[in-house]
């Protein structure tokens, strides 16, 4: 029981050393997670040029902010960020648009109407709110390691690079996310 407790004791003291090792040191936050934000963005944005100002962009609000230094885990923060500037990008586009958008009778659809009428909306909705529901059940970083792998399309060791963990624990832990899913959704089948 000692030896655990020492070894999370480690883990999380190589946390905080890899936080205070990254956050004051630019160089290092760039090659650490340049890779990852580019390949987040690239999934989103389809554009390389626009992925690398987004990266950019993280950076310099990442340090402008002085948060960075005192966080215990700048891979969550740095991709919080992130999430927040893209969110920020869709708003000022919508913005944009709404002067020079078409008429709602000149808008045709870009697919089978009855595809995405409203029933249909709302069931997905809530199978997105229930698949969510049942991964906030698994560790905060068994879930985070999943969304990456599976939603993020992360590769395993670019995310064993970023959690400082070996690309064999990535696997354990998306085994034991899709084996919770599985066990959660399989009991419902017919």
């Amino acid at each position: 029981m000692e030896d655990l407790s020492a070894a999370a004791f480690a883990r999380s003291t190589a946390n905080a050393d890899e936080a205070a090792d990254i956050s004051p040191n630019p160089a290092r936050l760039d090659s650490r997670f340049r890779r990852p934000l580019m390949k987040f963005f690239m999934r989103r944005v389809r554009d390389r040029q626009d992925a690398e100002d987004l990266t950019q962009e993280v950076f310099a609000r990442a340090l402008g902010s002085g948060e960075l230094a005192r966080v215990q885990r700048p891979d969550s923060f740095l991709f919080t960020v992130a999430t927040n500037l893209l969110r920020d990008r869709h708003r000022q586009a919508i913005r944009r648009s709404a002067a020079g958008a078409p008429a709602i009778s000149a808008v045709e659809p870009q697919g089978p109407v009855e595809d995405r009428g409203p029933e249909r909306v709302l069931e997905g909705y809530e199978s997105l709110q229930e698949a969510l529901a049942v991964l906030n059940q698994l560790p905060e970083r068994t879930r985070d390691i999943f969304i990456l792998f599976q939603l993020e399309n992360v590769k395993q060791k670019d995310i064993a690079s970023l959690f400082g963990t070996t690309q064999k624990a990535v696997e354990k832990h998306v085994l034991k996310a899709v084996t919770h899913l599985a066990r959660h959704f399989g009991s419902r089948r017919p």
